[in-house]
């Protein structure tokens, strides 16, 4: 499933795809991208904080499943598979109230051609602090071509 990867386009289409989704609103932005490893950011603001003015939770677990998915597709022909999140699961160890995060995720499995898994820790940017640990499974799931599909019955 796995291609060689020009690392710099990737980026680019990965940058032009963010735009007007969950991504820019939190403000999340991709620091570093390998192989087997991503690093996001997420600054803490209003968007992303809970009425006692901490970080939400909901937020840390949607940074964790976009590094994950972000990093499954990292490499692999989007035309021909998609990766989807299948589960999610996290614990939230620590809060914090201002500053950044970072999602620091790295594979830990990947079983088949049709699924990879993740370990993805939430860390405060200016301490280092965990603040959560997220597991996330994706699923490579096939593309397929409805409008081919509706020609051949039409």
């Amino acid at each position: 499933m796995n291609g060689p990867i020009d690392k710099k386009q990737w980026i680019a289409m990965f940058s032009s795809l963010k735009e007007n989704t969950m991504l820019s609103a939190l403000a999340m932005e991709l620091l570093a991208i390998e192989e087997d490893t991503i690093k996001l950011r997420m600054p803490i603001t209003d968007k992303v904080r809970q009425p006692a003015r901490m970080l939400h939770g909901g937020a840390s677990m949607a940074l964790a499943e976009s590094a994950a998915s972000i990093h499954a597709s990292f490499g692999i022909d989007l035309s021909k598979v998609i990766p989807v999140t299948i589960e999610i699961n996290g614990s939230h160890i620590q809060s914090a109230r201002d500053g950044s995060v970072i999602a620091d995720g790295r594979v830990i499995e990947r079983r088949w051609e049709s699924l990879i898994m993740h370990q993805v820790d939430i860390l405060h940017e200016e301490t280092g602090t965990l603040l959560s640990s997220v597991r996330v499974t994706n699923y490579f799931k096939p593309v397929t071509d409805h409008s081919a599909a509706a020609e051949k019955s039409g």
